[in-house]
């Protein structure tokens, strides 16, 4: 099915960098864009250009005093001892220059996502440069400053007033998110991740399930460390169909995080390209069944930007406007422009070699998964 999409994208995400030996690293939304722009299928008048969110947008879900501490700690105006109250100056979220703008300008990606959406300027929006979903209310996490998503979710509930299915699929938990909106009931989030048991952020089990009246409302699937693409797909789309069920959401939010691939170098998750073909698959016909095609699309993790990232989000954006996945070779001037750069071979295909994965635990995996996805379903049933 081909559908309007827009591509959210300025060189302003770029300024949202650590420093040049930091995992997260930027310039990996520029190379997919440049990927997708070699292959004739990023026409200009689909790149929509974002704006700076203000700081009462995102104080919508941050608080005051912590955006006044990032402020601050931009301008090497926070003492450390502060600084560290608020999660900033760590080894995972540094402090840099301008930090507030950086980060504002990510929240302002996402809200231009979100309006482009709602004001049927495109029926589904992307923004590589959002997803930081470890970002809390009063707290720097994992990578993340200002929490886009939660910010995007308050603004749709607050302008908008709709019912928010969140589903996040990147290998870490969508922590910040989900205890941002642990008691609401028109929010629903799913987050499929490696088991915390031996990955960052530790949380996100199968008994996490919302709290006051947002209970029922939060689902998790912490997959066991080496799932591959058979078992993360057959989960995934038990598991999102059947919450989408029971939730029947006004729009679908995902944050798609890169990180699942077995390349990656910091999670334990095994899938290949296989699995980031399907999963915007599924999420495409989620939102037109119950959301009139309304989906907002996000980046987050993903941290082999040379081999995994640039691939597996093209194929998020190609399903977005043309409804299904890319196959054959990458274009040859991206690979010759980027080749020598890259620390490692690029892949010449969209596909991955089958060859790349073999774990021998493959079946123990398999069940042990789907007696989780079993636990987690069993609530979707209870509650309807």
């Amino acid at each position: 099915m081909k559908c309007s999409a827009g591509f959210v994208f300025s060189e302003n995400t770029l300024n949202y960098h650590f420093h040049e030996d930091h995992p997260l690293n930027q310039k990996r939304v520029m190379l997919t864009k440049e990927l997708l722009e070699a292959a004739n299928l990023l026409p200009s008048q689909s790149i929509i250009s974002p704006r700076m969110a203000t700081e009462e947008e995102i104080a919508l879900f941050h608080d005051i005093a912590y955006i006044q501490a990032v402020k601050k700690a931009g301008k090497s105006q926070l003492l450390e001892s502060e600084a560290l109250q608020f999660g900033l100056g760590t080894e995972d979220t540094p402090i840099f220059s301008n930090m507030h703008e950086a980060a504002s300008y990510v929240v302002g990606g996402t809200l231009t996502a979100v309006d482009a959406v709602m004001q049927n300027q495109t029926m589904h929006a992307l923004h590589l440069g959002g997803g930081l979903h470890h970002g809390f209310k009063r707290k720097a996490a994992g990578f993340c400053i200002y929490n886009d998503g939660a910010v995007a979710i308050k603004y749709l509930r607050e302008k908008y007033d709709l019912r928010v299915l969140y589903v996040d699929t990147d290998a870490h938990h969508g922590d910040g998110v989900q205890w941002g909106f642990y008691d609401d009931p028109n929010v629903c989030t799913l987050s499929i991740h490696e088991t915390g048991r031996y990955l960052f952020p530790g949380t996100g089990n199968v008994n996490e399930r919302g709290i006051k009246q947002g209970h029922g409302y939060t689902f998790n699937l912490p997959l066991d460390a080496f799932t591959e693409d058979d078992s993360f797909i057959s989960v995934y789309d038990s598991a999102i169909k059947e919450v989408a069920e029971f939730f029947r959401p006004d729009i679908i939010v995902t944050q798609n995080g890169a990180d699942a691939h077995c390349y990656d170098p910091l999670t334990h998750l095994c899938s290949t390209m296989k699995t980031f073909e399907y999963i915007p698959k599924i999420a495409h016909e989620i939102a037109h069944d119950y959301c009139g095609g309304k989906w907002v699309a996000l980046g987050g993790g993903g941290y082999d930007m040379w081999r995994v990232v640039p691939r597996a989000w093209g194929q998020l954006w190609n399903v977005m406007q043309e409804g299904q996945h890319l196959t054959g070779k990458l274009p040859s001037s991206w690979l010759k422009q980027w080749s020598e750069e890259a620390p490692t071979t690029l892949p010449e295909y969209w596909q991955d070699d089958k060859e790349i994965v073999s774990i021998p635990r493959k079946e123990e995996i398999t069940e042990k998964n789907k007696k989780l996805l079993q636990s987690m379903l069993k609530y979707t049933k209870k509650i309807m």
